[in-house]
Protein backbone atom coordinates (compact mmCIF):
# COMPACT_ATOMS: atom_id res chain seq x y z
CA UNK A 1 0.00 0.00 0.00
CA UNK A 2 1.08 3.48 -1.05
CA UNK A 3 0.99 5.86 1.49
CA UNK A 4 -1.03 8.87 -0.35
CA UNK A 5 -4.15 6.77 0.53
CA UNK A 6 -4.25 8.67 4.15
CA UNK A 7 -6.35 11.25 3.80
CA UNK A 8 -5.03 14.01 6.45
CA UNK A 9 -5.76 17.83 6.18
CA UNK A 10 -2.93 18.72 8.73
CA UNK A 11 0.07 21.38 6.86
CA UNK A 12 2.52 18.81 7.25
CA UNK A 13 0.28 16.25 5.47
CA UNK A 14 -0.27 18.71 2.77
CA UNK A 15 3.47 19.57 2.52
CA UNK A 16 3.69 15.77 2.70
CA UNK A 17 1.37 14.54 0.02
CA UNK A 18 2.90 17.58 -2.36
CA UNK A 19 6.45 16.01 -1.95
CA UNK A 20 4.85 12.56 -3.32
CA UNK A 21 2.97 13.71 -6.08
CA UNK A 22 6.22 15.24 -7.24
CA UNK A 23 7.99 11.92 -6.34
CA UNK A 24 5.17 10.30 -7.90
CA UNK A 25 5.09 12.51 -11.40
CA UNK A 26 9.17 12.43 -11.48
CA UNK A 27 8.77 8.06 -11.67
CA UNK A 28 6.07 8.27 -14.39
CA UNK A 29 8.15 5.95 -17.11
CA UNK A 30 6.39 3.16 -18.17
CA UNK A 31 7.78 0.79 -15.55
CA UNK A 32 6.53 3.16 -12.95
CA UNK A 33 2.78 3.09 -14.46
CA UNK A 34 2.98 -0.75 -14.81
CA UNK A 35 3.09 -0.17 -10.63
CA UNK A 36 -0.85 0.89 -10.81
CA UNK A 37 -1.52 -2.69 -11.36
CA UNK A 38 -2.78 -4.99 -9.07
CA UNK A 39 0.76 -6.38 -7.40
CA UNK A 40 1.56 -9.81 -7.79
CA UNK A 41 4.46 -11.88 -7.70
CA UNK A 42 4.75 -12.82 -11.42
CA UNK A 43 4.12 -9.08 -11.75
CA UNK A 44 7.21 -8.86 -10.09
CA UNK A 45 8.84 -11.47 -11.80
CA UNK A 46 7.79 -10.03 -15.17
CA UNK A 47 9.41 -6.75 -14.45
CA UNK A 48 12.60 -8.22 -13.76
CA UNK A 49 12.55 -8.28 -9.70
CA UNK A 50 12.02 -11.68 -8.03
CA UNK A 51 13.95 -13.30 -11.04
CA UNK A 52 16.08 -16.40 -9.93
CA UNK A 53 17.55 -16.75 -13.37
CA UNK A 54 19.09 -13.19 -12.65
CA UNK A 55 22.90 -13.72 -12.85
CA UNK A 56 24.96 -10.65 -11.23
CA UNK A 57 27.04 -8.68 -13.99
CA UNK A 58 30.79 -7.69 -12.75
CA UNK A 59 29.66 -4.14 -12.48
CA UNK A 60 27.02 -5.29 -9.70
CA UNK A 61 28.43 -8.82 -8.11
CA UNK A 62 26.02 -8.91 -5.47
CA UNK A 63 22.19 -9.24 -5.66
CA UNK A 64 20.36 -6.81 -3.58
CA UNK A 65 17.61 -8.29 -0.60
CA UNK A 66 14.45 -6.12 -0.07
CA UNK A 67 13.41 -6.01 3.54
CA UNK A 68 9.90 -4.79 3.90
CA UNK A 69 8.53 -2.69 6.66
CA UNK A 70 6.00 -3.52 9.46
CA UNK A 71 2.60 -4.00 7.56
CA UNK A 72 4.16 -4.43 4.37
CA UNK A 73 4.93 -6.86 1.78
CA UNK A 74 7.66 -8.10 -0.76
CA UNK A 75 5.22 -6.07 -3.24
CA UNK A 76 3.82 -3.07 -1.93
CA UNK A 77 6.78 -1.78 -0.10
CA UNK A 78 8.95 -1.78 -3.29
CA UNK A 79 6.92 -0.56 -6.28
CA UNK A 80 9.41 1.74 -6.83
CA UNK A 81 12.61 1.39 -5.45
CA UNK A 82 12.38 -2.41 -7.14
CA UNK A 83 12.66 -1.32 -10.72
CA UNK A 84 14.55 1.41 -10.08
CA UNK A 85 17.50 -1.05 -8.82
CA UNK A 86 16.58 -3.27 -11.68
CA UNK A 87 17.07 -0.23 -14.35
CA UNK A 88 20.69 -0.15 -12.78
CA UNK A 89 21.38 -3.30 -13.45
CA UNK A 90 20.96 -4.86 -10.31
CA UNK A 91 19.72 -8.83 -9.70
CA UNK A 92 16.65 -7.78 -6.97
CA UNK A 93 14.97 -10.18 -4.56
CA UNK A 94 12.05 -9.27 -2.03
CA UNK A 95 10.77 -11.77 0.81
CA UNK A 96 7.74 -11.63 2.96
CA UNK A 97 8.43 -12.04 6.61
CA UNK A 98 6.67 -11.59 10.06
CA UNK A 99 3.07 -13.13 8.56
CA UNK A 100 0.69 -14.00 11.42
CA UNK A 101 -2.21 -16.50 11.10
CA UNK A 102 -5.52 -15.14 9.48
CA UNK A 103 -3.90 -11.55 8.24
CA UNK A 104 -3.09 -11.58 4.62
CA UNK A 105 -1.19 -8.89 3.17
CA UNK A 106 0.01 -6.62 5.92
CA UNK A 107 3.11 -8.75 6.83
CA UNK A 108 6.22 -8.10 9.71
CA UNK A 109 4.17 -8.22 12.69
CA UNK A 110 5.52 -11.73 13.85
CA UNK A 111 8.05 -11.76 16.80
CA UNK A 112 11.01 -9.89 15.17
CA UNK A 113 13.85 -12.47 15.72
CA UNK A 114 11.91 -15.25 14.07
CA UNK A 115 11.77 -12.77 11.54
CA UNK A 116 14.82 -12.43 11.39
CA UNK A 117 15.62 -15.96 10.49
CA UNK A 118 12.90 -16.21 7.62
CA UNK A 119 15.60 -13.37 6.37
CA UNK A 120 18.34 -15.58 6.94
CA UNK A 121 16.58 -18.42 4.83
CA UNK A 122 15.74 -16.10 1.84
CA UNK A 123 19.38 -14.87 1.62
CA UNK A 124 20.33 -18.50 1.11
CA UNK A 125 18.13 -18.88 -1.45
CA UNK A 126 19.02 -15.87 -3.37
CA UNK A 127 23.23 -16.58 -2.74
CA UNK A 128 22.80 -20.46 -3.88
CA UNK A 129 20.29 -19.16 -7.17
CA UNK A 130 23.20 -16.25 -8.25
CA UNK A 131 26.05 -18.09 -7.01
CA UNK A 132 27.10 -14.75 -5.30
CA UNK A 133 29.28 -15.04 -2.09
CA UNK A 134 27.65 -11.94 -0.13
CA UNK A 135 24.28 -10.35 -0.99
CA UNK A 136 23.54 -6.25 0.21
CA UNK A 137 20.35 -6.07 1.78
CA UNK A 138 18.00 -2.64 1.56
CA UNK A 139 15.40 -2.57 4.62
CA UNK A 140 12.55 -0.35 5.41
CA UNK A 141 11.71 0.47 8.77
CA UNK A 142 11.86 -2.38 11.15
CA UNK A 143 13.57 -4.17 7.79
CA UNK A 144 15.64 -2.10 8.28
CA UNK A 145 16.26 -2.69 12.12
CA UNK A 146 15.35 -6.85 11.82
CA UNK A 147 18.52 -7.22 9.97
CA UNK A 148 20.83 -6.75 12.34
CA UNK A 149 19.83 -9.39 14.45
CA UNK A 150 20.82 -11.91 11.30
CA UNK A 151 24.16 -10.34 11.15
CA UNK A 152 24.70 -9.99 14.76
CA UNK A 153 23.00 -13.49 16.05
CA UNK A 154 22.52 -15.78 13.23
CA UNK A 155 25.53 -15.74 11.30
CA UNK A 156 24.60 -13.13 8.69
CA UNK A 157 27.35 -11.16 8.66
CA UNK A 158 29.35 -13.82 6.46
CA UNK A 159 26.92 -13.67 4.04
CA UNK A 160 26.03 -10.02 3.60
CA UNK A 161 28.07 -6.56 2.65
CA UNK A 162 26.07 -3.68 2.90
CA UNK A 163 23.41 -3.20 4.95
CA UNK A 164 21.29 -0.06 4.28
CA UNK A 165 18.38 0.77 6.33
CA UNK A 166 15.22 3.24 5.44
CA UNK A 167 14.10 4.71 8.27
CA UNK A 168 15.33 2.30 10.71
CA UNK A 169 14.15 1.63 13.86
CA UNK A 170 17.58 0.60 15.14
CA UNK A 171 17.21 1.31 19.17
CA UNK A 172 13.25 1.23 19.00
CA UNK A 173 10.48 3.53 19.03
CA UNK A 174 7.41 3.85 21.05
CA UNK A 175 3.97 1.67 20.80
CA UNK A 176 2.90 5.37 19.83
CA UNK A 177 5.04 5.91 16.86
CA UNK A 178 3.43 2.24 15.05
CA UNK A 179 0.15 3.26 15.95
CA UNK A 180 0.77 6.21 13.60
CA UNK A 181 1.50 3.92 10.93
CA UNK A 182 -2.12 2.26 11.19
CA UNK A 183 -3.61 5.08 8.72
CA UNK A 184 -1.45 4.15 5.64
CA UNK A 185 -3.29 0.58 5.69
CA UNK A 186 -6.86 0.97 5.15
CA UNK A 187 -8.10 -2.27 7.10
CA UNK A 188 -4.92 -3.16 8.79
CA UNK A 189 -6.52 -2.23 12.50
CA UNK A 190 -9.79 -4.33 11.81
CA UNK A 191 -7.31 -7.24 11.08
CA UNK A 192 -5.08 -6.72 13.97
CA UNK A 193 -5.56 -7.57 17.59
CA UNK A 194 -3.02 -7.20 20.60
CA UNK A 195 -1.21 -10.30 19.90
CA UNK A 196 1.33 -8.71 17.41
CA UNK A 197 4.32 -9.62 19.03
CA UNK A 198 6.51 -7.79 15.80
CA UNK A 199 5.15 -4.55 17.49
CA UNK A 200 6.12 -5.22 20.88
CA UNK A 201 9.40 -6.43 20.24
CA UNK A 202 10.41 -2.57 18.38
CA UNK A 203 9.22 -0.65 21.85
CA UNK A 204 11.97 0.75 22.95
CA UNK A 205 13.57 -0.90 26.11
CA UNK A 206 11.93 -4.64 24.99
CA UNK A 207 13.13 -7.50 25.64
CA UNK A 208 14.04 -7.71 21.92
CA UNK A 209 15.10 -4.46 21.52
CA UNK A 210 17.34 -4.92 24.83
CA UNK A 211 19.44 -7.87 23.23
CA UNK A 212 19.86 -6.26 20.11
CA UNK A 213 21.66 -3.22 21.60
CA UNK A 214 23.52 -6.13 23.95
CA UNK A 215 26.31 -5.82 21.46
CA UNK A 216 27.73 -3.09 19.34
CA UNK A 217 26.00 -1.24 16.54
CA UNK A 218 27.63 -2.80 14.18
CA UNK A 219 29.41 -5.89 13.06
CA UNK A 220 32.72 -6.37 11.85
CA UNK A 221 33.05 -6.36 7.93
CA UNK A 222 29.62 -5.14 7.11
CA UNK A 223 29.29 -1.92 5.57
CA UNK A 224 26.20 0.32 7.08
CA UNK A 225 24.71 2.68 5.86
CA UNK A 226 21.41 4.77 7.89
CA UNK A 227 19.25 7.13 5.95
CA UNK A 228 16.68 9.11 7.91
CA UNK A 229 14.41 12.05 7.78
CA UNK A 230 13.54 14.77 10.28
CA UNK A 231 10.23 14.66 9.54
CA UNK A 232 9.76 10.89 10.72
CA UNK A 233 6.53 10.50 12.64
CA UNK A 234 7.18 7.00 13.29
CA UNK A 235 10.69 6.34 15.02
CA UNK A 236 11.21 9.21 16.67
CA UNK A 237 13.32 11.28 17.64
CA UNK A 238 15.22 10.31 14.46
CA UNK A 239 18.50 10.35 15.55
CA UNK A 240 18.06 7.22 17.27
CA UNK A 241 17.74 5.49 14.04
CA UNK A 242 21.21 6.36 13.52
CA UNK A 243 24.73 3.60 14.10
CA UNK A 244 27.73 3.75 15.87
CA UNK A 245 30.75 2.15 14.62
CA UNK A 246 34.16 2.81 12.66
CA UNK A 247 31.71 1.65 9.00
CA UNK A 248 29.06 3.81 9.36
CA UNK A 249 27.49 6.17 7.37
CA UNK A 250 24.76 8.38 8.36
CA UNK A 251 22.78 9.99 6.32
CA UNK A 252 20.07 13.19 6.89
CA UNK A 253 17.88 13.31 3.72
CA UNK A 254 17.42 16.95 4.55
CA UNK A 255 20.96 17.79 4.53
CA UNK A 256 20.81 16.64 0.57
CA UNK A 257 17.61 17.99 -0.59
CA UNK A 258 16.21 20.30 2.19
CA UNK A 259 12.41 21.13 0.74
CA UNK A 260 12.39 16.87 0.80
CA UNK A 261 9.31 16.55 3.01
CA UNK A 262 9.27 12.58 2.95
CA UNK A 263 8.31 11.29 6.33
CA UNK A 264 7.99 7.56 7.50
CA UNK A 265 6.39 5.53 4.73
CA UNK A 266 7.21 8.35 2.04
CA UNK A 267 11.45 7.90 2.34
CA UNK A 268 11.00 4.22 2.06
CA UNK A 269 8.49 3.62 -0.93
CA UNK A 270 8.62 6.58 -3.29
CA UNK A 271 11.47 9.09 -2.25
CA UNK A 272 14.11 9.19 -5.35
CA UNK A 273 16.27 11.32 -3.28
CA UNK A 274 16.67 8.97 -0.71
CA UNK A 275 16.76 5.64 -3.45
CA UNK A 276 19.72 7.77 -5.11
CA UNK A 277 21.59 7.36 -2.34
CA UNK A 278 20.97 3.71 -1.68
CA UNK A 279 22.67 2.92 -5.37
CA UNK A 280 25.95 5.02 -3.64
CA UNK A 281 25.75 3.24 -0.64
CA UNK A 282 25.26 0.32 -3.40
CA UNK A 283 28.10 0.96 -5.65
CA UNK A 284 30.14 3.51 -3.73
CA UNK A 285 33.20 3.76 -6.00
CA UNK A 286 30.75 5.25 -8.72
CA UNK A 287 28.66 7.11 -6.63
CA UNK A 288 27.55 10.47 -7.28
CA UNK A 289 26.18 13.76 -5.71
CA UNK A 290 22.75 13.32 -3.99
CA UNK A 291 20.72 16.48 -4.88
CA UNK A 292 17.31 17.78 -4.77
CA UNK A 293 17.65 17.01 -8.38
CA UNK A 294 18.14 12.99 -8.23
CA UNK A 295 14.39 13.06 -7.51
CA UNK A 296 14.35 13.12 -11.52
CA UNK A 297 17.29 11.06 -12.12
Amino acid sequence: MLPWTRASRTPRARRTLAALLLAVAAAATPTAAAAAAAPTAATATSRGWNDYSCKPSAAHPRPVVLVHGTFGNSIDNWLVLAPYLVDRGYCVYSLDYGQLPGVPLFNGLGPVDKSAGQLSSFVDKVLAATGAAKADLVGHSQGGMMPNYYLKFLGGAAKVNAMIGLAPDNHGTTLLGLTKLLPYFPGAEDLLNANTPGLADQVAGSPFITKLNSLPDTVTGVHYTVIATRYDEVVTPYRTQFLDGPDVRNVLLQDLCPVDFSEHVAIGTVDRVAYHEVANALDPAHATPTTCASAVG
